[in-house]
């Protein structure tokens, strides 16, 4: 079995910067293992495979670990190569998903992503991620995602939290978002996932549809920009719209393969 592979620096206008994902085109499914094997292989945070479907395209997300539920860099890459690469559509892809139907529309040298909104409920801090954390946040709340907020851009920055603790909860499919109000932007956040091959993920679309309406409810509006300060680094533009939420961001093709499973 042979596949056309692209590689994608998603949330940047820049190589090297973003969060990297690999798009593989089908002209049908293989096994689930596969998948799987393939998402390994390529050793990045997400592996996004994506099959024509009538007007629309079936689209999922896996990690070298498991398949995803949601994944915002991988769609966003999907959609740039969708449009950019192959050209299989101009300026909309709509993909059906296993969290719904969702729409990619590029329009202002940005690609919108359409995502289902994702409040974060107040809870307590599991004792597996407090052990591990050097500065201990002022909230929590969780939604698929532990949401915990800080009140300074300098303390996530500063986090450095133990990865040998945190691995003693599974949080699969979610992970651990911490976040603070932004300088030069509305706010900035990191992404970790326990007991995955990649600690940190780079930018994490998903998470914000968390952060989103956080964010819009705390600052009291709609549209906000923010930035990912991971070490490589990204900038997303936001829109919160009430049961969805619009995720905007840049992309770059870095390369593209055949792979060959034979």
């Amino acid at each position: 079995m042979q596949f056309q592979c692209f590689h994608v620096d998603a949330f940047t206008d820049r190589l090297f910067r973003g969060n990297p994902a690999c798009v593989v085109a089908l002209d049908s499914w293989p096994e689930d293992r596969l998948c799987l094997e393939i998402a390994r292989e390529n050793a990045v945070a997400e592996t996004a495979f994506f099959l024509r479907e009538g007007e629309g395209f079936h689209l999922r997300w896996f990690t070298p670990d498991i398949e995803m539920d949601l994944c915002g860099h991988a769609t966003l890459a999907a959609a740039h190569v969708i449009m950019e690469e192959l050209g299989l559509v101009a300026r909309r892809a709509r993909f059906r998903t296993a969290s719904g139907n969702l729409e990619v529309l590029r329009e202002s040298g940005k690609y919108w992503l359409d995502f289902p909104s994702r409040p974060a409920l107040p809870t307590a801090l599991p004792a597996a991620i407090a052990e591990s954390l050097n500065i201990a946040p002022l909230a929590v709340f969780k939604s698929r995602d532990y949401l915990l907020v800080y009140a300074t851009e300098e303390q996530i920055l500063d986090l450095a939290p133990d990865r040998a603790t945190m691995d003693r909860i599974n949080l699969d499919p979610g992970g651990v978002i911490v976040t603070a109000p932004g300088i030069g932007c509305d706010f900035v956040s990191r992404f970790f996932t326990p007991q995955a091959s990649i600690f940190e993920d780079p930018v994490t679309g998903s998470a914000h549809c968390s952060l989103i309406p956080f964010w819009a409810a705390r600052l009291g509006k709609r549209e906000l920009s923010a930035r990912q300060v991971s070490a490589r680094g990204g900038e997303l533009s936001c829109v919160d719209a009430g049961e969805r939420v619009r995720i905007g961001g840049s992309a770059r093709t870095y390369g593209s393969a055949s792979i060959s499973c034979e």
